[in-house]
């Protein structure tokens, strides 16, 4: 290095003019680019104007690292490593703004007049640690007759909040509830939610109420058909603890797996492990809107007001994390088609379907075909 610093001053070179990086060409020859400041691996500094030296008596450091050394001589090369950093914090930026937005707590929207009410006239029980939320309205004198309403995914009881009272009109007792991980009940997270948990808080609720030994008649929608089929499964097999089943109303609900349709987001959430975690916190109300708008007729459509209720419901308790767990339901119907499908075809109790031809998840008419 001696040696090296002597050629250096000997061609006129002064060390303080500016700074270099050496860059290993082969085993005897280094150039020195001009402008750049030398950082060896050995900490060692060479200081010229640009010079290609040779010569087997020449001691190069093996590694060497090039940084910009923008703050020496007016004649500074482009400072392009500088350009090269701002671009990746670029990048960093863009990649962090995402992932910023899934995890940012965006609290949930405040409960609408008429959810407040629905919300004031319930209660709750207990079931194994948990909250469940449910209705229960006396209605007709002189009939002894019970309903209950069992909703979907991913609702809650207040699906039921329009045929209410003309239900009350026939009924002794209009019952509803919202499963676990719906509307107003507990949202554990983690958790395992399955059909079979849900038909045993259903089970829960009518010991709850001391009606144990009451004939009651089921009326369900979309995820509640599933829990129904469980529930008669039980029945008819004269399970512990099972309903005394009146009769049973189903609508619109994947009763034939064969036959069901689920959505993409659908699919991406209950199959999509990690993915699944980012979609349910990116999940907003448009995409919700949209969602549920298209397995709606026409001709029913939800008004905004409804729309934002159903929105509100599902985001009350950060509901939207526990969807893809939820959504396991759509594989246990694959896995239990006999026992279910088993005991819809099988039973006695007397059975009604109501079904809109238009749904988009059980279409017609190959839910009907299978169905018949």
């Amino acid at each position: 290095m001696v040696k090296l610093d002597k050629r250096l001053q000997n061609a006129g070179i002064r060390q303080s003019e500016t700074s270099f990086t050496v860059l290993p060409l082969s085993a005897n020859r280094c150039f020195f680019p001009l402008r750049r400041n030398v950082s060896c691996s050995n900490g060692a500094g060479i200081q010229g104007e640009g010079l290609l030296v040779t010569g087997r008596n020449i001691s190069v450091p093996e590694r060497c690292c090039v940084t910009p050394d923008l703050s020496q001589g007016r004649n500074a090369s482009p400072p392009t490593a500088e350009l090269k950093m701002k671009e990746w914090w670029i990048h960093v930026g863009l990649i962090c703004i995402p992932l910023v937005a899934v995890y940012l707590h965006i609290p949930p929207p405040q409960l609408s007049p008429a959810l407040q009410k629905w919300h004031s006239a319930g209660q709750v029980f207990h079931f194994r640690g948990t909250k469940v939320f449910y209705r229960d309205s006396y209605g007709a004198l002189g009939s002894s007759d019970v309903v209950i309403l069992l909703h979907g995914f991913p609702t809650s009881s207040y699906d039921w909040n329009k045929i209410w009272e003309p239900l009350t009109q026939r009924f002794h007792r209009v019952i509803a509830l919202d499963f676990l991980g719906f509307g107003f009940s507990d949202k554990p997270r983690p958790h395992r939610y399955s059909i079979f948990e849900q038909a045993s808080v259903v089970e829960a609720l009518v010991a709850h109420l001391g009606l144990s030994n009451q004939r009651v008649n089921l009326v369900s929608h979309d995820y509640g058909d599933t829990v129904a089929l469980e529930l008669l499964y039980r029945s008819d097999q004269n399970r512990t603890g099972h309903l005394t089943l009146n009769s049973l109303c189903l609508s619109n609900g994947g009763l034939f797996p064969e036959t069901h349709h689920p959505r993409l987001l659908q699919t991406l959430l209950k199959d999509s492990g990690i993915l699944a975690l980012v979609l349910t916190r990116l999940t907003n109300y448009m995409i919700f809107q949209k969602g549920i708008g298209d397995v709606f007729g026409p001709y029913t459509q939800p008004t905004d007001a409804e729309f934002w209720d159903m929105w509100t419901g599902l985001r009350f308790n950060d509901g939207n994390l526990v969807l893809d767990s939820i959504l396991q339901f759509i594989n246990q119907r694959f896995q239990h088609r006999e026992r279910w499908v088993g005991a819809l075809t099988s039973t006695f109790i007397p059975l009604h379907m109501i079904y809109g031809p238009l749904d988009p998840v059980n279409p017609h008419p190959q839910f009907i075909r299978r169905y018949q």
